[in-house]
């Protein structure tokens, strides 16, 4: 009897939690879209190691979980990147749930966000590549009290705010941070300050999207910024740039120019945009015509008869760094032709299909091309052409009390800031630091300086490592990032690892720190793989692959697959991520086996122009996992030689490159810029320099070539010449008396000093100014030379006390800053040009000694200090 008791209750058990189940609200209410993620889910399951299926999929056992949080997980383990897989467990993705069902439901407009919108733009917890961390949880905690009473409109327009109060704009390296790091440091780059400030957003359920113009067709760079979901229509805004409205931003005006604005989506997507990419896990959307004016540019690509070749690989590209960029990657049809939706500028069209390559150029009045497969590798030859960018275009400003009340803020943002970094060590507190431990003052201060809001972990390392010799050369082998945001146990970690096995005989010591004691390898987090490894494998392994290093080669080629489509936002897998995971991308298997090769005292490295890796056995060679087996490639000098006649020294990477062909296309060295002479494989390259015009336009020399083993080339650089004339814009009296942020006084003809003078007026808040500011260094030496001044005019409504233009290094010895009381000179400036200016900052002057105005230019623009270098040597002539 009580077994039958025993039977009925589990039957009825049974029956009340199917029916709970059934009751239980589903995360999808289109049907066939949940059979498909549920499809997508469990074909992922099947490809993923069993170390980490445990990590991963332990979570369903979870008590409590609701089938809308199954769901979700699902969702987010069907479509995540390889990274995700392969670096975070079970708990962490959980927990990202969790906290946007309990946002969702915490906020009036949670009710409002349509499922599609909800399940792409807040519950994803990736914006982009950077570092995975809680920010989701610890933003909603510190911000939900500041925006609940707030409409969407204005709850998005809040947490700008907010995110302005935490991080401002300062360049920095391609490695992401993660939003809290980033935090802590309180600066960084637009990619970081847009992947922070969306982070923040979805933190308070409110829908957002980084958007990136990948890069400018009229200036070189790109930019970053914000897209939010607000009643059902998608805005824009400048991350950590707060503006008094949405759609307001400094780069309204250059993104009228841009080429392309796209953004990635987690996931299938079946929204309306225009897709540059679709992929199963993921697509690319193009939101270009959210901002400025498109056409349809098309290819027909075809064989040297002229017959339609289809399965062609199309890539459209702009100029911009002395390298032509992709901006979209197609593939033509069966009629051979292919397409995207673009801007009013020029583009070039690059095909190829089976090592056979040809080009041509797409106008706004051409914009159906043919280009013609009839060239291959070997041939020699040269061509030039210009490409002309969208025209500029002038935006509204914001009426003059909306923008007085907006700087207010501004400024006492700034100061919240300002009072957090003074919490940062100083010099002072440095030097007692160097001399309580007895070490080297300067050295001591440098990575002090650098740590940031990091310090703490620093200064902690540098106590517990005072007496090893290679601390510094330790430090020194990291990136300032890395000193900004990797804690004192994993830095820890890798010294002790480095004595543990020691390195091998014959290794030269100029080597060791870059190459084998440096946890630093690409731009993936630093983790403690050195530490793991060591634990993984025997020591007396260490000393057989250090004299065997194939079998660390052929240990990756047998047990790492590769899959280059799964890790679609490029943020590197860890070394053990790798290892556990056994699938990942080419890049990151690459850093995997240089990590593998330090953990056994081997230096190795990623090629510092190719990217590939490399060993030490006496000489760098190749480590080989493709068809090519070859482990030192056949080398040749190629010599680079500046041509009489240059305005300016040319400098890699901005006016010319040098690109190496493979696979149908070339690829861009990554040289120094004061690059003299170079050793390169073997094969073909492509030389290419340009010179910018002021409108944007570029002129670019093309030269093919091959070059054999063992062959020396000198390469002339000549940079084309831009026409352009010199002539007199307007009038500024030099006797205006101008007030110095130093308080003293002095005119523009003092500064001037017979030679002239570089008049910035300057909104130092914004991005565009602060590029002004990067720029210059690159050109002090030319402008020492010049002797005249150069002076950055803040309009007093502009000025905040918490600006330290002395984060700005390097900058010529006559620099100066002064206030602009009421605007009187700028709009003085404004009127004699008939600007219509609506504080687009920067506005840049070339001042004769007179006061001729030769050169102006308004708003963001990369290479002001080569205009102004060209201005001075123009008016000199």
């Amino acid at each position: 009897m009580k077994q039958i008791c025993y039977l009925l209750f589990l039957a009825l058990y049974a029956c009340m939690a199917t029916s709970c189940q059934q009751s239980e609200k589903s995360f999808f209410s289109n049907k066939e879209y949940r059979e498909q993620v549920k499809s997508d889910f469990l074909q992922r399951k099947t490809m993923v190691s069993a170390t980490r299926a445990k990590a991963l999929f332990s979570v369903f056992d979870t008590p409590g979980l609701s089938l809308e949080e199954k769901e979700a997980l699902e969702f987010l383990f069907a479509y995540m990147p390889l990274s995700d897989l392969s670096d975070y467990n079970g708990d962490f993705y959980l927990s990202q749930v969790r906290k946007a069902f309990e946002v969702r439901d915490f906020f009036e407009w949670g009710a409002k966000i349509p499922e599609e919108i909800f399940r792409h733009f807040v519950l994803v917890y990736r914006i982009n590549n950077e570092n995975l961390d809680s920010a989701r949880i610890v933003f909603f905690n510190e911000l939900k009290n500041r925006v609940k009473n707030l409409s969407m409109e204005e709850a998005a327009l809040e947490v700008n705010h907010w995110c302005h109060e935490k991080v401002n704009y300062r360049a920095t390296d391609g490695r992401t941070s993660s939003p809290l790091d980033l935090v802590r440091t309180s600066w960084g780059r637009c990619g970081e300050e847009s992947t922070f400030t969306a982070t923040a957003l979805r933190a308070v359920g409110i829908p957002a999207r980084q958007c990136y113009t990948p890069r400018w067709a009229h200036t070189d760079d790109n930019h970053a910024w914000v897209e939010v979901w607000i009643d059902g229509k998608w805005r824009y805004m400048g991350a950590c740039e707060p503006e008094p409205v949405l759609d307001v931003a400094w780069f309204t005006a250059p993104a009228k120019r841009a080429m392309m604005v796209h953004t990635n989506v987690f996931g299938k997507y079946t929204g309306g945009e225009e897709k540059n990419i679709d992929k199963p896990m993921y697509s690319t959307i193009n939101l270009l015509s959210n901002y400025a004016a498109v056409r349809e540019a098309k290819a027909l690509v075809t064989d040297a008869g002229g017959k339609p070749v289809a399965g062609a690989t199309v890539t459209f590209k702009v100029y911009n760094y002395a390298e032509y960029y992709s901006i979209v990657e197609s593939v033509t049809d069966s009629a051979g032709t292919a397409s995207i939706y673009t801007g009013a500028g020029d583009v070039l069209v690059w095909a190829s299909r089976n090592g056979i390559f040809g080009y041509a150029v797409s106008t706004s009045k051409n914009e159906s091309v043919t280009v013609v497969l009839s060239k291959k590798a070997g041939d020699t030859f040269e061509d030039s052409y210009e490409l002309v960018p969208p025209a500029e275009q002038t935006v509204k400003g914001l009426p003059s009390e909306l923008a007085a009340e907006n700087g207010r803020r501004l400024r006492l943002e700034d100061s919240i800031r300002k009072a957090y970094m003074n919490t940062f060590i100083g010099e002072q507190a440095a030097t007692d630091l160097a001399s309580k431990l007895n070490l080297p003052v300067g050295e001591t201060w440098k990575y002090m300086d650098a740590s940031q809001g990091n310090w703490r972990e620093i200064q902690k390392f540098i106590e517990k490592h005072k007496d090893d010799k290679y601390l510094f050369p330790f430090l020194s082998s990291v990136s300032n990032k890395d000193l900004r945001d990797a804690p004192e146990k994993i830095l820890t970690s890798h010294l002790q690892g480095f004595h543990k096995v020691g390195t091998k005989a014959g290794t030269p010591e100029d080597i060791v720190a870059k190459n084998l004691l440096s946890p630093r390898i690409s731009r993936e987090i630093i983790r403690p793989w050195r530490e793991f490894f060591q634990k993984e494998f025997d020591g007396s392994i260490v000393e057989h692959v250090r004299a065997n290093v194939g079998e660390i080669v052929n240990y990756v080629k047998e047990n790492i697959r590769i899959d280059d489509e799964q890790n679609y936002y490029n943020c590197p897998v860890t070394p053990r991520g790798v290892y556990e995971m056994k699938i990942t991308d080419r890049h990151s298997r690459n850093i995997f086996f240089v990590s593998l090769c330090r953990s056994a005292g081997i230096a190795a490295r990623l090629n510092p122009a190719t990217g590939h890796p490399q060993y030490y056995d006496g000489e760098w060679k190749n480590a080989e996992f493709e068809d090519d087996s070859r482990e030192i490639y056949p080398q040749a000098k190629i010599t680079f030689v500046s041509a009489k006649g240059n305005l300016l020294k040319p400098q890699y990477g901005t006016h010319y490159s040098l690109a190496r062909f493979r696979n149908g296309d070339f690829a861009t060295l990554d040289l120094h810029e004061d690059v003299s002479t170079v050793s390169v494989d073997a094969g073909y390259y492509r030389l290419m320099v340009g010179s910018r015009a002021n409108d944007g336009s570029v002129t670019i020399n093309n030269k093919y070539f091959e070059i054999k083993e063992n062959q020396s080339l000198n390469l002339g650089i000549k940079m084309p010449e831009v026409v352009s004339k010199m002539q007199v814009l307007g009038i500024i009296d030099m006797n205006t008396k101008i007030s110095l942020t130093s308080g003293n006084e002095t005119t523009l003809k003092d500064l001037s000093d017979g030679n002239g003078v570089m008049l910035c007026f300057a909104d130092p808040d914004r991005e565009p100014t602060k590029h002004v500011l990067q720029d210059l260094p690159a050109q002090t030496d030319e402008l020492n030379k010049w002797g005249g001044g150069i002076l950055f005019l803040v309009p007093d409504d502009k000025f905040s006390p918490a600006f330290d233009h002395a984060v700005f290094k390097n900058l010529p010895k006559n620099t100066l800053w002064g206030l602009d009381s009421k605007r009187v000179l700028l709009n003085e400036t404004v009127s004699t040009l008939k600007l219509s200016f609506n504080d687009n900052f920067p506005l840049t002057l070339f001042l004769t000694n007179s006061g001729g105005i030769v050169y102006y230019s308004s708003g963001y623009k990369i290479g002001i200090g080569e205009d102004i270098v060209k201005t001075v040597k123009s008016v000199k002539k």
